[in-house]
């Protein structure tokens, strides 16, 4: 068995290499490249200013325009997640339900304009909320469960940043 010789230069590059490795996230509505400063978004009025999207009281008048990627996966119908709520419990309680998703969506959004909820789609005996962002379908998710308890399972896709939640509770 030959062992590694870590003062060659070869396979010390190679063992640094395998211990940086990390996987990347790909976010195809992420921009490409580094987006003008002030920029606004001329559906929803956010402002891209010092490297990230938030809302200003006024959109500055020198402003470029560009349209943010929230506004961007609404108009692609591009969900970055999903959550499905199912049973019993939810169909009694659905107007108490959607009052606390539109809470935690309105707390989230005050401070990250790119966290929106899509769409809230009601049907066989289920309830989907898609989102612009992968972080607040879990916030939603765990409101529920502090609220009202049950069962809820979590899944990531990272590599098409993606998240799916399903979040149910019998009566």
């Amino acid at each position: 068995m030959k062992q590694r010789d870590n003062n060659h230069p070869e396979q010390r590059r190679d063992t640094i290499k395998s211990h940086l490795i990390e996987e990347h996230r790909h976010d195809p509505y992420r921009a490409r490249g580094k987006l003008k400063e002030p920029t606004v978004c001329p559906q929803c009025a956010a402002v891209f200013r010092g490297g990230r999207w938030q809302w200003a009281a006024v959109a500055p008048a020198d402003a470029a325009e560009s349209i943010c990627p929230a506004c961007h996966r609404i108009n692609d119908r591009y969900p970055a997640g999903e959550l499905t709520l199912s049973g019993g419990f939810v169909a009694g309680h659905l107007a108490e339900i959607i009052g606390l998703m539109k809470n935690v969506e309105a707390a989230e959004k005050s401070e990250h304009p790119l966290q929106r909820i899509m769409a809230i789609e009601e049907g066989d005996g289920k309830v989907v909320v898609t989102t612009t962002d992968i972080h607040l379908p879990r916030r939603i998710g765990h409101a529920l469960e502090h609220a009202y308890k049950g069962d809820l399972d979590t899944h990531y896709d990272e590599s098409g940043y993606f998240v799916r939640l399903k979040w149910k509770r019998d009566l």
